[in-house]
């Protein structure tokens, strides 16, 4: 099998590739290296990953670099890359909708011109808005509350149109609050990890409350290589959740034992986009795919904490 893999370079990106090398793919993988986060991080695991014969990179804005002789020798493209963010999405819409609207229409054409190669593409929870119940199932109406989330929401659009002129196999899987290693620089986990290590202060957007569905890296990577395993008939869409939301204090529970560190936790005014809480019903994916999550939090963070170590110590993050 071959793949192509956009934002290779990514905290999941990274994590598919290997995953798919593993498992003897071959696999081209795209990233941009833009500097919003991690770009020491990003490229040692694109050097990391060069050695292997079955991978080639390709440094390259989607918008820009010539996607049709990859995508023609490919019978997946796993289109992860994305300008991150909700609350980083109101300072800069115009990026947010180049990085992920524009570029996504632009894979979708360099798709349609091989429609045997299908697509995975990476949603978000973030499509969904405001709940009043958790956890919430795939046929909600969209309600987004962030930019971002737009920009994921117009992005799972485009997929539908695509696939329903073209006859493009697609999936597209709604990730909620992933979390482990090479978790991005500006995503809590991180952030709250680094604090808890230099002895800062640890800056929470609320009052601790907010619940969240937090899903494992290695959940979410077995949930989107699955998600290629055969080719579907139009778009069909899933959630990819752990099934079981927990409130941010008791985070802040398992984080103190971990790290061995007494957490200053400061409260302060929550963010704008930012729902108060997250769950997904992952009953379609189960039935359809056979997945479900395997992490326990606890288990995951510990994983996420001793990654940051070893990286905090080479100066990676």
């Amino acid at each position: 099998m071959r793949a192509v893999v956009t934002g290779a370079a990514g905290f999941i990106g990274s994590h598919l590739c290997e995953r798919l090398l593993k498992d003897e793919w071959t696999v081209s993988g795209i990233d941009a290296f833009a500097p919003t986060y991690d770009t020491i991080g990003r490229r040692a695991r694109v050097a990391r990953l060069a050695p292997h014969r079955g991978y080639e990179f390709v440094e390259g804005d989607l918008n820009r670099v010539d996607l049709s002789h990859l995508v023609s020798e490919a019978d997946v493209v796993f289109h992860l890359a994305a300008r991150p963010g909700v609350r980083a999405s109101w300072r800069d819409f115009a990026q947010a909708s180049n990085a992920n609207i524009l570029a996504t229409q632009r894979v979708l054409e360099a798709i349609a011109e091989h429609p045997s190669t299908r697509l995975v593409f990476s949603s978000s929870s973030s499509v969904y808005g405001q709940v009043d119940e958790i956890p919430v199932g795939e046929n909600r109406p969209l309600a987004p509350i962030s930019p971002y989330g737009v920009t994921k929401a117009s992005c799972e659009a485009l997929v539908t149109a695509y696939s329903s002129q073209y006859e493009i196999s697609a999936v597209s899987l709604r990730y909620f609050t992933v979390y482990g290693p090479r978790q991005r620089s500006d995503m809590a986990f991180t952030k709250w990890i680094r604090a808890a290590f230099l002895k800062e202060p640890i800056r929470v957007f609320g009052d601790g409350k907010a619940i969240r569905d937090f899903t494992y890296v290695e959940d979410v990577v077995e949930a989107t290589v699955l998600a290629a395993g055969e080719a579907v008939t139009g778009h069909r869409i899933y959630n990819v959740a752990a099934g079981s939301p927990v409130n941010v204090n008791d985070v802040f529970q398992h984080l103190g034992e971990l790290t061995q560190k007494k957490l200053d936790i400061r409260h302060e005014e929550p963010a704008l986009g930012d729902p108060d809480r997250t769950g997904g019903d992952t009953t379609r994916i189960e039935q359809d795919l056979g997945w479900h999550a395997r992490w326990p939090l606890r288990d995951g963070l510990a994983s996420q904490v001793q990654w940051f170590e070893r990286d905090w110590e080479a100066g990676l993050v």
